[in-house]
Parts: C-alpha cells; structure tokens; sequence
C-alpha cells in the first residue's frame, strides 16, 4: 500500500483524513502540531496519540525528511548553505542568512528550472520535477533542526521558479501560515522571472506575500536576450500585473536586478530604468551577479554608480549585501557541482 505524504496536507485535508479513520477532530490537530510545531519526524514520536492509533498512521501516511547531502559554513559572516537530499536522491539547495533583524532563509521550489535564464546557474543542470509542500517546508524545518537556529523569514529566491510551481507553492504558504506558530506571509518574499498570468492569481488571493520580480533589464530587446520568458510576457504586460499586484494587496513590489558589465549597467541601462519604473512605489534591490564558469558574464564594476544614478532620479535603490561570499551561496552552483560528480564515468 502506498503511503500518503502527510506533510503536504492542509489542515482542513488533515481534519477530513482523520475522520475518514473514525477519529474525533481534536486528533487532526494533535497531529497537526506534532508535525508543524514540534516539528517531529516519526509517528512514533506522537506520545499523546495511542500505540494502535500510530500504527494506524504509519501505515497509511508518510513523514517526509530530507538529508543534508551537504554543509557549507561561511567563515566571514555564518552563512550556512545547505545541499538537501529529497527522497527520491535529487537534490535542492537552501541557504540561512543572518540579518540584523533576524534569520533569513532562502528556499528552492523546484528541483531544476525551466525559465532559462542566461547567467543563472539554478538552470544548467536542467529541470526535472516541482517540490510538493512539504519538501518546501522541510527545507525549513531541517535547517531550524541543524542549525539551531529560528528562521524570522523565508524568500522563494532558491532553485525553480515559484509560480511555475503555483499550486503547490500556495498550499505550501496556506500551511506555513497556520501552523499553530504560524508565520507571517509578511515575512516572506516570493522571487519570480515574471510569469504574469499566476502574478493575477496571486493577487487574487491577497496572501500579503512581498512580490520580488527578477527584471534585470528595462527594455524588452535587452530582457529577451538574457530571459526567454520576455518573449512570452513583455515589460508592459508584466508592469500592468505588477500595478495590479500593488492595487489589489497594497504590498510594495520590489525589483531585482543584477548588474551585468557590459550588458546592463551601462549609464543608458540606467536611463532606461529610470523610465520603465516611473513614479512607481517600489524598491529596486541592485544585485552584483554572480560569475558561473558555464558563462562569460562579468560582475560589473559600476554598481555604485548605477545607484547614484537611481537615486538622483529620485528611485529607492539599494544594493544587496554579499553574504557567504566564500562559498559561493548564490542557489545553484551546489547543485550543478554534485550532479557532476554524480554522474557516472563512461
């Protein structure tokens, strides 16, 4: 009999999966806590939940966990970047950053990316599947385990692209925020190249999510060339859902755009920034990119220029501090580095 991954039920699923079993209600949310808030990884471990009632469990559901395949430690700032090991041996990657205001952690979504973005590194070893909810939510559960450490904030910047993953990605965000500790949407910043149809939907559902859109050029020829998803959704379609995006949940959309010599940090680059974005309240978060051997884009030398540019035109441009600059942190890499020494020799 196959096995049910509990992990990923919402609590109204939990509820009506218990009763199926002739259980009273108050079971679904003893076990609710159990796996969200005590965050415990065996139905053996439910000590409030008789023997017969556990063996019950485990015999129809699943507790998911993931391995750390591997740990890098950041010796300059405590950045911690984790390659996790998903049940089925693939991999994805997550990194915990400490802030001033607390810990960060930045998440993946998929395993692999289909968006093909020309200097990023989370696409090269291919798309291969999406994570379900709770191989989101073990990313931060395992990472709290190991560390020791509260994460205080969660961005969906890792491997994948969140709203490619879209339903699974809500109902992953619909248990983070009720499970019993419950985080704050607030908290969390979801990253996405600009898939403006699920931009809409998202709306609708008014989650208070902060929208981090990757825009990395401000004309349609220049995205196009280092973003294929340009050609289906162009600026102007995705700045009119971004407007909607502000209208409908009232939270402040925030730009990345990483900083490429020669491609997009010229003073015109600028320029044209400065147009696209307008009278718009939103922060720009400046980006030096990271170099990836399988590339030959370059970490431009101009970024504080660019931002002065910014700034002097009256934009809220900042730009993004390094962290774990010696492991290389920036999702991906890790991933792309084991698959390669995975893959057999012939």
């Amino acid at each position: 009999m196959e096995q049910t991954d509990i992990l990923s039920f919402s609590k109204d699923e939990l509820s009506a999966a218990i009763a199926e079993m002739g259980e009273k209600s108050f079971r679904a949310k003893q076990i609710y806590e159990w796996l969200h808030i005590k965050k415990v990884t065996d139905f053996s471990q439910m000590s409030n939940i008789s023997a017969q009632f556990r063996e019950e469990l485990s015999r129809k559901f699943c507790v998911k966990s993931l391995k750390i395949k591997k740990r890098l430690v950041s010796g300059i700032d405590n950045t911690v970047k984790y390659l996790y090991e998903l049940p089925d041996g693939q991999a994805v990657e997550s990194v915990l950053m400490e802030y001033k205001h607390g810990n960060s952690l930045c998440i993946s979504s998929q395993v692999g990316c289909k968006m093909g973005c020309r200097f990023c590194a989370s696409t090269i070893a291919g798309w291969v599947r999406n994570l379900e909810p709770s191989e989101m939510l073990l990313q931060i559960y395992e990472t709290e385990r190991d560390s020791g450490r509260h994460v205080d904030s969660i961005v969906m910047m890792g491997i994948g692209e969140p709203l490619d993953n879209f339903d699974n990605v809500v109902k992953f965000l619909e248990i983070l925020n009720s499970g019993g500790e419950g985080m704050s949407l607030r908290h969390l910043s979801l990253s996405t190249c600009g898939v403006v149809d699920k931009i809409y939907r998202l709306a609708e559902l008014k989650l208070g999510v902060t929208l981090s859109i990757s825009l990395h050029a401000a004309t349609d020829e220049k995205r196009s060339a280092i973003m294929p998803i340009n050609n289906r959704f162009g600026l102007q379609e995705l700045m009119k859902a971004c407007d909607d995006y502000f209208k409908s949940t009232g939270r402040r959309i925030s730009f990345e755009y990483s900083l490429i010599e020669g491609v997009n940090d010229t003073d015109d680059s600028a320029d044209e920034l400065i147009k696209l974005i307008g009278r718009r309240n939103c922060h720009i978060n400046l980006i030096p990119i990271n170099e990836i051997k399988e590339r030959d884009f370059k970490k431009s030398r101009f970024v504080e220029r660019f931002q002065k540019r910014l700034t002097d035109a009256g934009l809220n441009a900042t730009v993004r501090r390094t962290l774990g600059a010696d492991i290389n942190a920036a999702c991906g890499q890790l991933r792309r580095d084991s698959a390669a020494e995975d893959k057999p020799a012939y």
